[in-house]
Order: structure tokens, then sequence, then C-alpha cells
């Protein structure tokens, strides 16, 4: 789903009655009083389902990149920072490997641009293995946003490997071409599975599966040597091979995560709203615990199948966290916001502990969220669990978190 633009310190005057309920963590600034509303000055709009947030300025958008642009200084920088080889395809190879980007290839689109599938056959270049790729061309857009966003992936995914990261095989920097060439992730998005209304629903020990896959992703990236912020942890950038293995993509937003004395990352807002941790909504303020809070809504819709934003339904239910978070730790009214496509198949406890997993990640003070290697710690006995009841796992709405743990963990 193509993102809209949430911006924020726009300064607008909304009445009363326009502020969506969902807007829960929206701080009033100053309160005018007129004969017909109350007025409130907001610090930010909502313009529509699942925006952006803070996208960049159109003088941004348009001015010049500063950042390396042409294939030589890509390749420079990109091995000298890389672990990972990667590969520099020419646009045409990319139209030999695209078809020249048939329509009916088309995986998906976006904000950056179109997805495509394609295949690089063994007489495209000698050397390269024949797989299934996925194409993503960006738009055309070489704003120096545009491009940053690019390149970041460029520079992250080239560093780093996980078996829960998508793996990228190569790009291309020619001319105004900005491309990238993923593997093929056979069952897209997990966005795309959760929500159809045309595939089966996800059967418990397949959500689980996802959420304890993905976590293992994160964890990496939060402990890696070099640690980094996902900053746009959601479905939709989620994707999922043959066998349900859960990988994350769009490396775009990553940042690299506060080191030495530092407690966190003073950064520009951007992410998805609906997602995105409130205390970095207010500050700027970037932390590992603000992903950790996006993980608690992807979580949230694992276990309810309802998205983080939705307009279609009553205006209390509208935003998934203040409706359900409420209900989490009330093991009677647990049962009811569980997906009912699931129509019971469910263990019980099994349930109650991914419940209790996301009411803790959701919390609004970040130091007191779990850290990821605890996240996956949590996750990994509720694997493989499918029957009603099969959960040997002690339930505690009570319990709390340790969240100065130093233990090792190894996330392969």
């Amino acid at each position: 789903m193509q993102n809209q633009v949430i911006q924020f310190a726009s300064f607008i005057l909304l009445p009363t009655e326009s502020i969506f309920a969902f807007i829960s963590f929206a701080v009033p600034i100053l309160c005018l009083t007129t004969t017909k509303h109350r007025r409130l000055l907001l610090f930010f709009s909502y313009f529509g389902e699942s925006p952006k947030q803070q996208s960049p300025s159109e003088a941004e958008r348009k001015a010049p990149s500063k950042l390396p642009s042409n294939p030589e200084e890509v390749e420079d920088l990109r091995r000298s920072t890389a672990a990972n080889p990667l590969i520099a395809f020419t646009f045409n190879e990319l139209k030999r490997i695209t078809e020249n980007f048939r329509q009916d290839y088309m995986l998906g689109g976006g904000g950056f641009g179109s997805v495509y599938k394609g295949y690089i056959s063994q007489d495209l270049r000698q050397g390269l293995q024949p797989i299934p790729v996925a194409v993503k061309v960006h738009d055309g857009d070489n704003s120096y946003q545009g491009h940053r966003e690019w390149l970041a992936e460029v520079i992250f995914l080239g560093q780093l490997s996980h078996p829960n990261l998508v793996k990228l095989i190569g790009y291309c920097c020619e001319d105004e071409h900005r491309v990238l060439i993923y593997e093929y992730m056979a069952r897209g998005s997990v966005e795309n599975n959760l929500f159809s209304r045309v595939l089966l629903p996800l059967p418990w020990a397949t959500r689980m599966k996802i959420a304890f896959g993905a976590a293992k992703g994160l964890a990496f990236l939060h402990e890696a040597e070099k640690p980094v912020i996902y900053r746009d942890f959601k479905t939709s950038n989620i994707l999922l091979d043959q066998d349900y293995n859960a990988k994350l993509s769009d490396f775009g937003l990553a940042k690299d995560g506060p080191v030495g004395d530092k407690s966190h990352v003073s950064t520009r807002i951007m992410g998805t709203y609906g997602y995105a941790a409130p205390e970095y909504i207010m500050t700027g303020h970037l932390t590992p615990r603000s992903d950790v809070y996006s993980f608690g809504v992807v979580l949230l819709e694992l276990l309810t199948g309802r998205k983080s934003l939705d307009k279609s339904r009553p205006a209390r239910e509208q935003n998934l966290t203040d409706w359900a978070v409420p209900l989490l730790r009330e093991k009677k009214k647990l049962e009811n916001i569980v997906d009912p496509r699931l129509e019971g198949e469910y263990p019980i406890k099994g349930v109650h502990k991914a419940a209790m997993l996301a009411y803790h990640c959701l919390n609004r003070n970040p130091k007191a969220r779990p850290l990821m290697r605890d996240i996956v710690d949590s996750l990994e006995p509720l694997q493989g669990q499918v029957a009603v009841g099969d959960d040997n796992s002690n339930f505690n709405s009570n319990s709390t978190w340790n969240v100065s743990s130093t233990t090792t963990h190894n996330y392969e």
C-alpha cells in the first residue's frame, strides 16, 4: 500500500470533533476557545491510512544529492564498508532479467517505485548462478532523500548478513536509474498474507513462526558490532519465503544505533504512523526500544488479524493499540480479540503469552520494554504449537522483564 504523508510541527488548527480517537499521543500545545469550537494547536495532522511520518520537504526532495551518485563512487563506498559481495548490474542486464520490466512480472509498488520478478540466467554474465530475483526500481527520485534511502540499503545490506534479513544480491546505479536486486521471496509480505481476503488465514503456528523469525532479525541488528535501528518495522516490510520464514526488507530508513555512553540517536521523525513509538514521534529520540514498540504492534496484528490503523472500523477500534492494549491483560476478554478466522484453533496459554509479550512491548515507557533478545527467548517456546491447550508455559499477567540482561544469544 502506498503510504500517504503525515507531517509533524505543521501547526494546524483543528476542531475537537475532527481529532481522531486513534491519535492518543497527540499533545496539545495551545488551546483556543471560539463560539463554536475549541481548537487545538497540534504538532501534527493526519492525512489518511498508514501514512509515512514527516516526509522530507518538497525543497529537500528536489535538492541535488551530495552523496556518492555515480557507479564508481557508489562502488568505492560500498567496498570500503561492505562485508558481502554485491553485483553491480547494468540497466540493460536488468531489462533482460525482467524481460523489459513486463507488466505481468510486477510484484507490487509503493512510494518508492515498483518491484518486478526476474530471473538471472546462466548466459547473463559468466559466473552468475541462475536464480529468481526481485528487482526494486526506484521511481527516478534522485533527490538527496531518495538517493540516501537507496544508498542506505546498499550499505546496510552490504554490511549485514543473517537468515532473517532479505539478501541483497546487487544494485544498479546508472544515469538516473537506482535499482536494487534481492533474493526472491515466494510468498510476498506478511501484510498481504495476513490481511488477504483471498488467501486462507495464516494458522497460529505460522504466525508465531513469523514473529520469531522477525524478532531474530531485529535482535541481530540491535546487537551487531555496529548496532542498527531498523526504524520502519511493519508487516509490509517483512517478507516470507516458500516455507514462511520471515526476513526483514527495505532498509531505506535504517539508522546506526547509539554507541558508547549515548542513550539515543536524535533524528528526523520518519517511519509509518500506527507503528512508530510515541516517544520517538514526540522527541525524535530513536533507540532500539523504538523498534521494540513497532514489534509489539506487529505482534498485535498477528494476534488479532487487524491492521494497525483501520478507518473502516468503529471509531474506538480504528487504532489497534488503543483498542486492544487495555484488553491484553484480561484473560476473559482476550479471547474476544483473537483473530476470529482462526476459529479457536490455537493454544490458549500460548495466546496469553503472546498477548503479554505484546503488552510489554507496547509500554509507554521505553525503558520498561523488553530487549529484542528477551523477546526471542519468549517466542521460542511458542514455536510449533497447534492444538488448543498444548502450551505448558506459565501465564502471569503481572510478569516483568529484566531489561538489563547481558546474556549472550545466538540468533542464527
